[in-house]
């Protein structure tokens, strides 16, 4: 027989189907054969009466709508059968389950009834037309917790929006949904003791937040005519909570302590320092009525979650007002607080030991390590990933959620094409890219990384669909990430199966980002730019900010162009010493002619990046005494988005030295690279 037709007919078997699952499995093992459903699959469930009525809920639910074109089951139905056993070989986890596709029908195995329910969301992804690809899949989650966060203070969102979410992160594997209830711009937790947080911290004279920072940042009563706002009920946030717990999702609630509380201080002054009405964002912490309040608050909040872990914040405190404050003072010097950062440690130690007395545990933001972590916090590490590696380092459970990888309110795509958003550039693969654990560590922390989770601020996010947009596609590699073994996952693996999610879900009524069509990083970006002063010794008369180094003291002349935002580590960052902000010299070696000198700088005025007011271009043959060539006047002009500007010069000169200063009275500058030609 033909070799080549030997091969052809070798391969026919196997290849069937394409088993395509996301978040792809810890073992996937493709069998040759095809399982065809001719009629409705006999369900055979074999667990504890009680569990087995529970979960021929989620069956009905989820599984047999997959089948209602074919007729009723037969005695000679397809079996799928579901059981719960006392352990299976190579699974460990409570969410872990194995799955068996060949002749004799589908055979789910699990320790738990979540497995069983990973397992449901795995064969709804591989059914196709009613058939089944034979399989071997033996399969549990990398981490424990996989999270969403949905920031609903800054723009509120209501239950049905928080139901589709919870929808998609189930079929996604993923398992904690983290709500951010409470914030400056408005109280989102119905608490029957305070009932002002609801009819006054909850609502503004304006609909977006970004018109509400603009104009005061003031409150408003909700029965004023022009109120915006909202908030969950008790009883809506406990359907919430009865909905993910159905899909095996935890919420978890965040109640923002000791700063981010201008509302509550604005309808408590009491217990603000100042007694500002218009509100405060540090609460008294020399204040036993601080206490009481959120004793009171967190007693509530407990009765509506049972989430294990309650969010307590804990991020960007100011800590002004506690330096002047007598009863903050009295405090610190009662109980030999140092600072104020042990004083802000004194508050989250004594929130805990009050959760602790009631069996629950704190999480908060990586703030809470300053002045030393409470004794039994998990961390969650948003600045980077320091906080929650030195965290597992001393013992302590970490969420990893580092802004460069895991801000989903970040810009997805090139900024002009893309709905206004905070700042950021944050692309779907970059996201993907992230590893929770370094190689380096692996041993020592492990244990401690407890799980990712991507978060959705909503500063400049005020609808529904735009807080989707954001969300999806790139939460699906969250979800991928905290599921998957790393050595498992592969980018081109996940984007060929990411955009078969995406259009799936853009027909079920999310409004998914366009991954399809992704324009992609900016093209200056993407290839080495060699020029006349490419790798030459470059002197920073005054150096960079030590926040932004990009590569150090070749970082403007290495050819490398920046992306399309100024945290990829291509833009150097300067805060303004003397009369400059960027003064540095380069040497070209040996004098030479001069065509062209030119750097582009990069302006996003939310975060406080500006364009130069000026900029100076000069040139010298000694290094000393330097000609201006040209002076390049600007004024500043607050815009929306990200934006690009050249300073440069063209003409004809001759020089071994070139100095670049500009300056400006507003802002931080940053600048890629400067182009000599």
């Amino acid at each position: 027989m033909n070799k080549l037709l030997l091969f052809l007919i070798f391969l026919l078997p196997i290849q069937g189907l394409a088993v395509e699952i996301t978040p792809r499995p810890m073992e996937i093992n493709q069998q040759r054969g095809v399982l065809i459903l001719s009629s409705m699959p006999l369900i055979k469930l074999q667990m504890p009466n009680k569990q087995k009525a529970k979960f021929n809920h989620i069956i009905n639910r989820e599984l047999r709508p997959l089948f209602r074109n074919l007729q009723k089951e037969n005695q000679g139905s397809i079996q799928i059968s579901f059981s719960i056993e006392d352990s299976i070989p190579g699974i460990n986890s409570r969410e872990g389950y194995s799955l068996s596709v060949s002749p004799k029908g589908v055979m789910v195995e699990a320790l738990d009834e979540a497995g069983l329910f990973y397992a449901v969301q795995t064969l709804k992804q591989m059914i196709t037309d009613n058939k089944l690809q034979y399989v071997e899949i033996t399969d549990q989650p990398r981490f424990n917790y996989r999270g969403l966060m949905l920031d609903i203070s800054r723009h509120f969102r209501d239950k049905e929006f928080i139901f589709k979410q919870i929808d998609a992160m189930a079929t996604l594997k993923l398992n904690r949904l983290h709500l951010h209830l409470t914030d400056a711009a408005g109280w989102r937790l119905e608490i029957k003791k305070y009932p002002r947080l609801t009819n006054y911290a909850a609502w503004r004279p304006e609909k977006t937040w970004k018109d509400w920072q603009s104009n005061g940042m003031n409150y408003a009563n909700h029965n004023d005519n022009k109120a915006f706002g909202g908030y969950l009920t008790q009883k809506e946030a406990k359907e919430i909570v009865e909905y993910a717990a159905e899909r095996h999702i935890t919420v978890i609630p965040e109640i923002e302590m000791p700063s981010h509380s201008e509302e509550v201080t604005a309808a408590f002054p009491e217990i603000s320092c100042t007694h500002n009405p218009h509100g405060e964002p540090d609460v008294c912490i020399g204040n036993e009525k601080t206490f009481k309040f959120y004793q009171d608050v967190l007693d509530e909040v407990m009765s509506i979650f049972p989430s294990h872990y309650i969010h307590i914040g804990g991020d960007e405190a100011s800590k002004k007002a506690w330096k002047d404050c007598e009863l903050c003072k009295k405090r610190m010097e009662e109980n030999n607080l140092k600072d104020v950062d042990a004083l802000q440690s004194y508050m989250i130690s004594r929130i805990e030991k009050y959760l602790n007395s009631k069996g629950r545990s704190i999480i908060g933001w990586d703030e809470i390590m300053e002045g030393g972590l409470a004794p039994n916090a998990t961390v969650m590490s948003w600045r980077g990933i320091e906080g929650g590696l030195r965290a597992a380092q001393s013992g302590h459970k970490a969420i990893m959620s580092p802004g460069g990888y895991c801000y989903l309110d970040s810009y997805q795509d090139a900024p002009h094409t893309q709905p206004e958003a905070i700042g950021g550039y944050l692309t779907l693969e970059k996201v993907y890219s992230y590893n929770p654990i370094p190689d380096s560590l692996a041993d020592q922390i492990t244990p401690y990384i407890d799980g990712v989770q991507g978060n959705l601020w909503c500063e400049y996010i005020p609808t529904a669909e735009h807080a989707e947009y954001m969300i999806w596609p790139r939460e699906i590699a969250i979800a991928e990430i905290g599921w998957t073994p790393q050595n498992k996952r592969d980018w081109n693996d996940f984007h060929a199966r990411v955009l078969k999610i995406n259009d799936r879900m853009r027909q079920a009524g999310y409004n998914n980002f366009d991954i399809r069509n992704e324009i992609g990083s900016r093209p200056q970006s993407r290839s080495l730019e060699k020029h006349l002063a490419f790798g030459k010794p470059v002197k920073y008369n005054q150096h960079w900010w030590k926040q932004y180094t990009a590569g150090g003291d070749s970082t403007l002349v290495d050819g490398l162009r920046g992306d399309w935002n100024y945290s990829d580590g291509r833009w150097q960052g300067f805060l303004k010493k003397g009369d400059y902000y960027i003064d540095v010299t380069i040497d070209l070696e040996q004098s030479q002619p001069i065509k062209y000198i030119g750097g582009e700088f990069m302006q996003i005025t939310g975060p406080g990046v500006w364009f130069p007011e000026k900029v100076i271009i000069s040139i010298s043959e000694n290094g000393e005494d330097f000609t201006t060539l040209k002076e390049i006047n600007h004024t500043q002009v607050d815009g929306p988005g990200t934006n690009f500007k050249l300073y440069d010069w063209s003409g004809n000169a001759k020089a071994r030295y070139i100095r670049y200063q500009s300056t400006a009275n507003n802002g931080c500058q940053f600048l890629d690279e400067i182009i000599v030609k």
